[in-house]
């Protein structure tokens, strides 16, 4: 007799123990465990390790379409929206909102396209790119990636001295609308901006120590608010003054030849430098292209990463052109010939100077923000590489525990502070050197505008889907960068004079306002 055992229970029957052989029966009765498959293991394996972490074996990703739109609202609806008043004024009614709406419309396709290049191959399934210029490695390879590295790191340090030098103006022009409300516009209330630069250089040393891009959401969310504040309360006291003058002031054109301006009397060919600098200064206000795969990579899916990467720049792009296009527009039309380079700094405006504090304030808080969110993939950049380059020198790779009351525990590398702490440290004293506001955004926007922003991800979407040469869909393509890169060189020449100019009557460390 067998013993009693799950593969043949016994049962009893009139007090005789009786052996079930009938397997059949059995199964009605209980179900028998099935062993699972070498396969099944690992699709187990895998679901409980994807909620963890992401398909390239990282931390699962957390970003939506709100912190994506918060990061490129952030990065676009910057320093350059106050100078679009004084762009406006130099191409007139008609050129100005029409030049804005080509740059926002070209932003917009050349980033969706962008957008497809987040993934090699395959837009949903493929290799992660990191950043940008991984994307050029993965896609494009070649000399082109240096080419690419080299021109969009040396944009995000450019942005950085721009920055500072946009917000040491900002926290001055606090400085100067209390002055000059106290003396009742007596004193001319001029000062150095070195201090101020100083100070905003301080606290980027501190922000910049967060050490991943993923965690400066917060800081991109409290930016963008802020942005949304100044500009309101520029466009605000725009309509105000519209409303004291009683009329719309400006002409079809721009400015007129003869204009008397702080910089001098406008001339004919410098009509034409300003034209081309105006360019250079909305291309700038719309730079967030160089930055677009670092925030596509913080995206959680499903569902695929360049959907809610387009929906957010769809939405960013929509709103910060409608904004451009009020403050621009009702800026110009406030002052005309004469409206000022940075519209809350270049006192076109005295009262309400409260309401001009607390814009000038929230501009600071946002560029703090901007800052970051430019910088850290530079930051990520250099840190990798040296971290791969000297993997096994523990000044580059060591972390060191520090508790931080009310924040928990901070991971302290030596080298991250040393590295980042000597950025901010060389973007402040070169801003300190060169503080022309429109200048320096001209020549960023121009430099940065056509190859970070057109050509590239022009030339990645074309190989990407392998569009074939000399097709329709291929000559328009060629077409749009060879026409962007004309405005680029354009805008790039009316800055680089506009430079020669200021350069005439500055002295090092000694610019006051």
């Amino acid at each position: 007799m067998l013993s009693r055992s799950r593969t043949l229970p016994s049962r009893i029957h009139h007090g005789i123990i009786e052996e079930r052989h009938d397997v059949k029966h059995y199964l009605q009765v209980e179900v028998q465990p099935k062993k699972p498959t070498e396969a099944e293991k690992a699709i187990n394996i895998l679901s409980n390790y994807s909620k963890c972490f992401d398909d390239d074996g990282r931390s699962k990703r957390t970003g939506t379409f709100w912190t994506a739109s918060a990061h490129i609202i952030t990065a676009v609806i910057g320093s350059g929206v106050l100078s679009l008043a004084w762009s406006v004024a130099q191409l007139g009614w008609i050129a100005g909102p029409l030049v804005m709406l080509l740059f926002a419309l070209v932003n917009l396709y050349t980033s969706n396209l962008l957008t497809l290049c987040y993934r090699t191959t395959d837009s949903v399934t493929g290799h992660r790119n990191y950043t940008y210029m991984e994307a050029v490695k993965n896609i494009l390879g070649g000399r082109k990636v240096k080419i690419s590295g080299l021109i969009q790191y040396f944009n995000l340090f450019g942005i950085a001295i721009g920055y500072t030098i946009a917000a040491s103006v900002s926290m001055m022009a606090i400085k100067r609308s209390n002055c000059y409300h106290k003396s009742h516009g007596e004193d001319p209330c001029h000062m150095s901006s070195n201090g101020y630069m100083i100070t905003f250089g301080t606290a980027e040393v501190i922000f910049s120590q967060i050490p991943d891009f993923d965690q400066v959401w917060w800081l991109s969310i409290v930016a963008a608010i802020m942005s949304f504040t100044y500009s309101s309360v520029g466009l605000g006291l725009d309509i105000g003054k519209v409303a004291e003058n009683r009329s719309f002031k400006g002409s079809l054109t721009g400015i007129s030849i003869g204009t008397v301006t702080q910089a001098g009397t406008v001339t004919d060919t410098q009509k034409i430098w300003r034209s081309m600098q105006a360019l250079g200064a909305m291309a700038f206000a719309y730079s967030f292209s160089i930055i677009l795969i670092e925030i596509q990579d913080t995206i959680k899916s499903p569902p695929a990463e360049f959907k809610t990467m387009r929906k957010a720049t769809v939405l960013s792009v929509a709103v910060t052109t409608v904004f451009y296009l009020l403050c621009g527009c009702m800026g110009y039309a406030a002052f005309g010939d004469n409206a000022p380079g940075n519209l809350l700094t270049g006192f076109g405006f005295y009262n309400p100077y409260w309401l001009l504090d607390i814009a000038n304030f929230a501009i600071v808080v946002h560029l703090v923000g901007a800052y970051q969110v430019f910088c850290q993939p530079l930051f990520a950049f250099v840190e990798k590489w040296c971290a791969r380059k000297w993997a096994k020198n523990g000044f580059v790779t060591s972390e060191y525990k520090i508790a931080v009351p009310f924040l928990g525990v901070y991971q302290l590398n030596l080298f991250r502070l040393v590295c980042r702490t000597g950025f901010v440290l060389s973007t402040t004293i070169i801003a300190m050197l060169m503080p022309f506001f429109n200048d320096v955004v001209g020549i960023l926007g121009a430099f940065g505008f056509w190859p970070l922003t057109v050509y590239f991800p022009i030339d990645m979407y074309i190989s990407q889907r392998k569009i074939p040469r000399w097709s329709n869909r291929w000559l328009g393509l060629q077409l749009l960068s060879f026409t962007c890169l004309i405005v680029s060189v354009v805008a790039a020449v009316g800055s680089m004079a506009g430079v020669v100019l200021d350069l005439k009557t500055y002295k090092p460390f000694k610019t006051s306002y």
